[in-house]
């Protein structure tokens, strides 16, 4: 049986998350926002095949597919058999992206030395308490503490929910932080988070998004926005804040994490794909979990 792969769409939401929100699997990339909003870069897809949620994805200028682990209750191995003939069909060897210890188990539970497994560091995920994001608890958070009150001192602010009327303004402090960050070097990358975002916020409603803002100054300083991943973990998408407004990022971390609903105990920051800034950044908020993420190839 050949598989019908269809390419993701919004109106694809409510399939695919019946199976992801329910799954303990806790990475990023099971966020249906994530999938959604890349899609244009990744020509994601999906498909549905006994009571398992199966998703192919492209890379390599959109020429070799790759897949993620598969979601749900039906038979395992059947599910890997099907995508082993499916990738095979393309002329490649089975490829599973972003597998995490947990999935690991379950292919190792079926597939016995079947897989080798590549770590990919570049691509961990931080995974946080949201009470240790809210808080900031203990000597560790020291700094942060010391960013907010400085803040706090500084600036009369307020926290706003992202609304479609404050779309626009979150949209004008991108522009300006893209002008401010922007080099040769990474042009192409913040590009396409670029167009990953502006499209995220402009189908917020949609992708089931949360977002929120500090305004200061009468203009938005700061936003962050994201979506479930399961039912006990959230995944923050994107945060993006002025640098001249000094503590500005960590205020939208505390608040955004404050404001999330609290049956999201764990709040997922996503990777630092290798950039040594972004890691010292992540790692000083102090993970409860560094997800570890495998590439993992079959065996002939």
């Amino acid at each position: 049986m050949d598989i019908s792969f269809k390419a993701i769409t919004l109106d694809d939401k409510e399939v695919i998350t019946s199976f992801t929100l329910k799954s303990s699997y806790m990475n990023c990339d099971f966020s249906f926002a994530n999938m959604c909003s890349w899609r244009f870069l990744y020509k994601s897809e999906y498909a549905v095949v006994d009571d398992y949620l199966l998703i192919r994805f492209w890379i390599g200028d959109n020429d070799r597919p790759v897949y993620m682990c598969p979601v749900g209750n039906g038979h395992l191995s059947r599910a890997v058999e099907l995508l082993e003939k499916d990738s095979l069909k393309h002329g490649h060897p089975l490829w599973l992206l972003g597998i995490t210890p947990e999935a690991k188990n379950d292919l190792e539970m079926f597939f016995p030395d079947g897989f080798r497994y590549i770590p990919e560091r570049d691509y961990y995920d931080y995974i946080y308490l949201r009470e240790d994001l809210v808080n900031l608890t203990g000597k560790k958070y020291q700094p942060k503490r010391n960013h907010i009150n400085k803040f706090i001192k500084q600036y009369s602010y307020r926290y706003m929910e992202i609304t479609p009327e404050l779309v626009p303004e979150c949209l004008e402090l991108e522009r300006k932080w893209y002008k401010a960050n922007r080099t040769d070097d990474d042009a192409e990358e913040l590009s396409n988070e670029r167009r990953s975002l502006t499209y995220a916020l402009e189908h917020a409603g949609e992708l089931g998004l949360i977002g929120g803002s500090i305004c200061a100054d009468h203009q938005i300083v700061a936003f962050s926005f994201g979506a479930p991943i399961n039912e006990n973990t959230f995944g923050v998408h994107v945060e993006k804040a002025n640098i001249n407004y000094d503590g500005a990022y960590s205020m939208i971390n505390k608040e955004f994490a404050a404001h999330l609903p609290e049956q999201y105990i764990y709040v997922n920051r996503e990777e630092d794909l290798g950039i040594p800034g972004l890691r010292q950044a992540k790692l000083s908020y102090q993970p409860a979990i560094l997800l570890e993420k495998c590439t993992a190839i079959k065996k002939p």
